[in-house]
């Protein structure tokens, strides 16, 4: 799987969380979920759970505690499923 695909499958996870749709539309590495895509920490807990079932992967916290942006999730996905 490539960047570009991880990126379009997280995209789809976040989108129902999304406060802010003018974030979604420039949906890229830099986005940030809390101030681009205005996603509360509630719900960015449910966005790593759909994460880990789309992938199949299981996130500790201290990764967790780490995926503030797009590519940061990216990163943590490609560590995982390299894995």
């Amino acid at each position: 799987m490539n960047e570009k695909e991880i990126i379009i499958r997280l995209k789809k996870i976040v989108e129902p969380y999304v406060q802010r749709m003018e974030g979604l539309k420039n949906f890229r590495e830099e986005t940030d979920f809390l101030n681009d895509l205005q996603i509360n920490s509630a719900n960015l807990v449910d966005v790593v759970l759909d994460v880990e079932d789309e992938f199949n992967i299981e996130i500790d916290n201290d990764s967790m505690e780490g995926m503030l942006t797009v590519g940061d999730a990216k990163n943590i996905i490609e560590k995982k499923l390299a894995n």
